[in-house]
């Protein structure tokens, strides 16, 4: 069995609800065999949400969570750039309610001394923190709603993996996923190698030939988590890296099941729910 790590309910799936999109979302999952999904932001992609849109976003996760808590686990939306509306979120959604982890994506670089409560605070609440990462080439300048191609580089809050290390030396006993193995696979790897609280997600990027054999080469089977980016990729496309790959089928298992369920037992645990 299968569960993915990072899953939306953004406008690529049909439904005038986060109900009826997760619907749809439960419905593919089953057509590729996935039995769980994590889900996170909301029907919208706002790059840097206010308070308010922030406690929007979430809402429609908790809606879209509302028939299907035996499928999908919840990650709270938060903002550094409002720290404290993000830990009243955080204390909301995790604490008092359901969700189980912490999405954090380009509206603050995680470098950032603004990240040390929320970090601080989901370590103690024991919650999964899954953070975006990408080294770009690509010329990118940040807008609310989307991205126009114009300077060189990440987008101005967009994090780089290297940006990650930064912020384990300040919070060594943190757990953080490095989101989309940090873009270019092939240096992001490398340069989380040496911190053992980091695990790194495959979703996302393209199906390149060899980049899960690299990711189990050096971080090791146990670090590596499968996650899809549905829908702005395929569940079909993400897949075929762990199918595909040259590596042990005990390692395909960790990197489809097991190693996310590992990072999850603690706060199902805590919260009396079902693994």
């Amino acid at each position: 069995m299968i569960w993915d790590l990072h899953c939306h309910i953004t406008s690529g799936f049909p439904g005038r609800t986060p109900e009826e999109r997760m619907a749809q979302l439960i419905r593919f999952a089953d057509r590729m065999g996935i039995e769980r999904v994590c889900v996170y932001m909301g029907m919208k992609t706002i790059v840097d949400p206010n308070p308010k849109e922030l406690r929007q976003q979430n809402d429609e996760v908790l809606q879209a969570l509302s028939h299907w808590h035996d499928r999908a686990f919840g990650f709270v939306y938060l903002n550094p750039n409002y720290p404290e509306a993000s830990l009243k979120e955080l204390e909301r959604c995790v604490r008092d309610g359901p969700m189980v982890g912490v999405k954090l994506w380009v509206a603050c670089r995680c470098n950032d001394p603004k990240l040390d409560p929320i970090i601080d605070r989901a370590t103690e609440l024991q919650a999964v923190i899954f953070q975006h990462t990408w080294f770009k080439t690509a010329p990118v300048a940040q807008g609310n709603d989307n991205w126009t191609r114009l300077g060189a580089g990440n987008a101005p809050g967009e994090s780089s993996p290297q940006d990650v290390v930064e912020l384990m030396k300040r919070h060594p006993k943190a757990s953080i996923i490095c989101g989309h193995t940090g873009g270019n696979w092939e240096l992001g790897v490398r340069v989380v190698r040496d911190l053992p609280n980091v695990a790194v997600d495959l979703a996302g990027s393209d199906p390149t030939r060899g980049i899960t054999e690299l990711a189990v080469r050096e971080l090791g089977p146990e670090r590596v988590i499968y996650g899809s980016d549905i829908p702005g990729r395929s569940f079909a496309s993400q897949l075929a890296k762990v199918h595909g790959a040259d590596i042990a089928e005990a390692a395909k298992k960790l990197i489809f099941k097991e190693n996310l369920k590992r990072w999850l037992t603690p706060i199902l645990k805590d919260k009396g729910m079902k693994p």
